[in-house]
């Protein structure tokens, strides 16, 4: 695929997982359970509790909505903070990481020569997959929390259990995202993640240069000639070596062809 086209499907991609995370901010219905439903053959009395990061709620059937909101910070549920601090770090770094990747992408003509812009789009790779680890970890929390309530064996009077509401796989679903366009923009910038050695043969008035190998330069100079051949190298010691390739010999004169 070609590379401008990945760096455009990474861009989206990411924007769209950040979107989706920013708006788990503002959502409500993180955690929700219903009471009641089953009052009576006529009259049917429900009610929903549910919470947010920034107050807990209460709903009845006839849609009137009682909120109380979270007190300050330094006094808020130790958890709910936790949640509130990663989500706002994923999101500071995310935010960096597009900027960063808007200015690499091959298709902008802004953020310099190509070197320097592989780098600053790798620089952006880094900011996501931070962002984003930050954002699950944040998720997993609150998770976490909600899970050890709903599965416990027993809980204490006025303990509710709670349900995972839609701003949580919402915020999966964006975090997947997140990391899915690093992805896509690290196979563009794989060449200074992992550069590869250069090849360069030369031969030239009788010159050969042999490339880099594992570490190791090796050069030599062969002069080619009809009746003798030499080669002079340097290998792993840095003394010069001369061998000689080939060599002739004069044939003997037999006895019979001196009589003669």
């Amino acid at each position: 695929m070609d590379k401008r086209l990945l760096q455009i499907l990474g861009f989206l991609v990411s924007s769209l997982g950040w979107t989706f995370v920013l708006c788990t901010m503002a959502m409500d219905y993180w955690r929700i359970t219903q009471l009641g439903g089953q009052g009576g053959s006529f009259i049917i009395r429900v009610a929903w509790y549910w919470s947010n990061l920034w107050k807990d709620c209460f709903s009845d059937s006839t849609a009137v909505t009682n909120c109380r909101d979270f007190p300050v910070l330094w006094t808020v549920t130790p958890f709910i903070q936790g949640v509130r601090g990663l989500l706002m770090c994923g999101l500071t770094l995310g935010f960096f990481g597009v900027v960063l990747c808007f200015l690499g992408m091959e298709c902008t003509y802004i953020g310099g020569a190509d070197k320097t812009k592989d780098k600053m789009l790798f620089a952006g790779v880094v900011f996501h997959v931070a962002g984003g680890v930050s954002d699950i970890s944040a998720y997993c929390l609150y998770i976490n929390r909600i899970a050890r309530t709903t599965f416990a064996a027993s809980v204490g009077p006025g303990v509710l259990r709670y349900d995972l509401g839609p701003p949580i796989f919402l915020g999966l679903v964006g975090c997947f995202f997140i990391l899915l366009g690093a992805v896509f923009y690290s196979v563009t910038v794989c060449r200074v993640i992992c550069p590869k050695s250069k090849v360069v043969y030369a031969y030239e008035g009788g010159t050969y240069m042999s490339p880099r190998s594992r570490g190791r330069t090796y050069a030599g100079y062969y002069k080619p000639s009809w009746q003798y051949g030499s080669y002079l190298g340097s290998g792993r010691s840095s003394s010069s070596k001369i061998s000689k390739l080939s060599q002739t010999t004069p044939t003997k004169i037999s006895e019979r062809d001196a009589f003669v």
